[in-house]
């Protein structure tokens, strides 16, 4: 008896081409780049509806408390009482209202990632935690700038033309920019640090609690700091609050000494700087 066996069936070599030869995809394949995360980091912070309503509130708040404030201050003052006053100082209140939207939305920007599980689709589509944290550090920041430069812009114009009939000096380009510019990259800086502290935390409600202790609490403490022996103390928490350093870009600071001119842009840009590195630092060696 035979034991000789039939050779198996080879299978057929694979078409060079994989399963379906000659075809080619629609989609280009081309390398990532930073270009890539801006665009997704764009259209999420866009799309998202608390954008606009944490923005419209901004607007709101800035415009309104703005043109309130000129018009009482119009109403009740005459020709003599705003004598050399510089009509843009009035637009402070607003704006130290309206950076809570700032740095509510700063917050929500990374935070609310973590929340939704969002995060987990984000860091698979770009798997550079770097270049997402840069991406989403850049939108926010031109988002915040664009929005404050917008908003104190207009109520500077028309808080202009109001009070000058009643005495108020027109202000120098210098206060012009400081009033504009300079407002806007400290606010939009103070937005980014709660971004950063967002990406920290991840928690939302933590987050924002953490970040409006940071601005009302210095100033609050130093109100009740009543003993002489804490002057130094009290004295330091005024002038380098958060509030104190706002009014500093219309010359209304609450103590003599302490930050002026555009020390509160650099003040904020190395805090900013240093709390981006330990955010950086604890993305890399933290699981999603």
């Amino acid at each position: 008896m035979s034991t000789h066996q039939p050779p198996m069936p080879q299978a057929p070599a694979a078409a060079p081409g994989g399963p379906y030869p000659g075809y080619t995809s629609p989609i280009p394949v081309v390398r990532t780049h930073l270009g890539h995360a801006l665009a997704s980091e764009w259209t999420k912070i866009k799309s998202v509806r608390s954008t606009m309503w944490t923005l419209g509130v901004f607007v709101v708040l800035v415009v309104g408390i703005g043109l309130l404030a000129g018009a009482l201050v119009e109403a009740n003052s005459d020709s003599e009482s705003l004598s050399g006053e510089n009509p843009l100082s009035f637009g402070f209140f607003g704006l130290l209202l309206g950076s809570i939207c700032i740095i509510t939305l700063g917050v929500l920007t990374t935070a609310s990632e973590y929340g939704t599980g969002m995060i987990r689709t984000t860091m698979t589509a770009c798997p550079s935690r770097a270049r997402v944290l840069a991406a989403k550090s850049i939108v926010f920041f031109a988002v915040a700038f664009v929005s404050t430069l917008a908003t104190s812009g207009f109520v500077a114009l028309v808080q202009t033309s109001m009070l000058e009939s009643t005495g108020a000096r027109t202000p120098s380009g210098s206060e012009w920019l400081k009033a504009t510019v300079g407002i806007s990259l400290y606010i939009a800086l103070l937005g980014l640090l709660s971004l950063l502290v967002g990406s920290v935390i991840r928690h939302s409600a933590g987050a924002i609690t953490i970040m409006i202790g940071v601005v009302l609490a210095p100033l609050v403490l130093a109100l009740f700091m009543v003993s002489e022996s804490l002057n130094d103390l009290r004295e330091w928490l005024f002038e380098y609050s958060i509030p104190n350093q706002l009014s500093v870009f219309y010359a209304n600071s609450l103590s003599d000494s302490g930050p002026s001119g555009w020390d509160p842009v650099w003040i904020m840009l190395g805090l900013t700087a240093a709390v981006y590195a330990g955010a950086y630092a604890l993305l890399q060696s933290r699981d999603v």
